[in-house]
């Protein structure tokens, strides 16, 4: 691939950019790459977000973070309120983009959502102290990505990928350096 292609991005051959199924795969498109500062701005938000909740302990923070999780698990960073903060006014005053490949990031975000969602489920269930718990646990997740750009969720993702759980061609960019953008 070229330096001015984006990474993992082939249509089939029988898809049309017009067709139903580019339609929907489109809404549902998560960038690929993305810059990896917006989405250290993003954790950062996340971990904002959720040290206020942590705080006040009102449920209702963890419904608004699990939601934003899902935002931008399913459609990218175009609907999440911390996302587009992040991607279209905070990330550009840092400076030129550095970009790394998506799956991983939105691996990563798939996570925040399970965890923040099983928060959500164990608050309103009467068991606030677990929820608490995961909410701390996305703290750390989350602050590792914001303030050392260490993405605990891409790394596990390269584990799966390494032993076959996700598919190589998932993400190309991942296992072959010569695809990966400086």
């Amino acid at each position: 691939m070229t330096q001015g292609k984006q990474l993992d991005t082939a249509l089939p051959a029988a898809a049309t950019p017009a067709s139903p199924a580019n339609r929907w795969r489109a809404v549902f498109a998560f960038p690929n790459p993305v810059n990896e500062y917006a989405a250290r701005i993003t954790a950062g938000l996340v971990v904002l977000a959720a040290v206020a909740t942590l705080v006040s302990g009102l449920g209702w923070g963890l419904v608004l973070i699990a939601a934003g999780f899902w935002l931008r698990v399913l459609f990218g960073p175009r609907i999440s309120p911390f996302a587009v903060l992040s991607v279209k006014v905070l990330a550009p005053r840092v400076g030129r983009a550095r970009l790394v490949p998506g799956p991983p990031k939105r691996f990563a975000q798939g996570i925040g959502a399970v965890l923040s969602t099983a928060a959500v489920v164990l608050f309103f269930s009467g068991l606030a102290l677990g929820a608490w718990i995961l909410l701390a646990l996305l703290i750390v997740a989350a602050s590792l990505e914001s303030f050392a750009g260490f993405c605990l969720g891409c790394t596990i993702f390269g584990f799966l990928q390494k032993h076959g759980l996700i598919p190589e061609d998932v993400c190309e960019a991942c296992n072959n350096i010569a695809l990966r953008r400086p």
